[in-house]
């Protein structure tokens, strides 16, 4: 196996992103971080809390049917203890205009009570929507919308600049690219945004992504990787091997590494091995 490779993504265009993301904060009443329900930590984009400072935020964690429910509930009431106004959303099947909109109403009390002392009709309430890359925004925008307002693709760095949409009358949303930060001091947070595909797989290494994700299996959940491939669970690299093996990875003889390690990734990515949660507040 290769040795481990520092990740570090940070594309030009990431950089215009966070400067206009901090020209159009003046403009918005509040912020809706999306982040990951697999990995809460580890997809905050710790720029953010400079950049939005006082702004009232709404944190959505995203895809929860691919996320351990316990684990969602323990993160929702650990992110609420911070000041933090929580929803655990399917962005795709479920149904939150509603919720959003009181979400939003709630966030903004202190807002509308003031336009209202004023006798200023309240406006619609504008939201800037951020994220890191491939968590789900712009398929939150374009449910909402009921349109395609944003590009989405199951990949990362789609959304390259920054649209207003408005939804109704009373909520319009700033769509924002999503923005890495330079450099990952903990390269576990790089490795686990890699796995679930909120970084290119051009830069990062796979093989490393396998081990990774085997060893976190058989450490956190012994037995999965067992009734899943129907094989046995030892080392990290003989398990894999064991996988390869039953699923016949093999030329002349030897194990077809390459092919192996793309697969075990796309299994995960894929939600074969059923909902996960990478990560719990008590580990942080």
């Amino acid at each position: 196996m290769s040795n481990q490779k520092q990740i570090q993504w940070f594309p030009g265009h990431m950089t215009k992103a966070k400067r206009q993301m901090e020209e159009n904060l003046k403009k918005v009443d509040f912020v809706i971080e999306i982040r990951d329900a697999r990995i809460p930590f580890s997809s905050k984009n710790p720029m953010l809390e400079n950049l939005i400072q006082n702004k009232p935020r709404l944190i959505i964690l995203s895809k929860r049917d691919k996320a351990d429910p316990k684990a969602s509930d323990l993160w929702k009431k650990a992110l609420e203890k911070e000041n933090c106004t929580v929803l655990t959303l399917d962005l795709i099947h479920d149904s939150y205009f509603k919720v959003l909109v009181e979400k939003a109403n709630e966030i903004c009390s202190a807002l509308i009570e003031k336009q209202k002392r004023r006798g200023i009709r309240p406006r619609a309430l504008r939201a800037m929507v951020c994220g890191i890359p491939n968590v789900g925004k712009s398929t939150f925008i374009n449910t909402l919308a009921k349109r395609k307002a944003a590009m989405t693709a199951d990949r990362p760095g789609v959304t390259k600049s920054l649209q207003w949409i408005k939804l109704s009358s009373s909520l319009e949303l700033l769509d924002t690219p999503g923005v890495l930060w330079p450099k990952f001091d903990d390269q576990d947070i790089g490795i686990r945004l890699a796995l679930l595909g909120s970084i290119r797989d051009e830069v990062v290494n796979i093989e490393e992504l396998a081990m990774y994700a085997c060893k976190w299996c058989l450490d956190t959940k012994p037995g999965l990787l067992a009734s899943i491939y129907q094989v046995d669970e030892t080392t990290p690299w003989q398990t894999l091997e064991n996988i390869a093996r039953k699923r016949g990875y093999l030329q002349k003889g030897q194990i077809d590494e390459n092919r192996l390690v793309r697969s075990f990734v796309k299994d995960i990515r894929e939600d074969k091995l059923g909902p996960l949660t990478w990560e719990l507040p008590d580990d942080q």
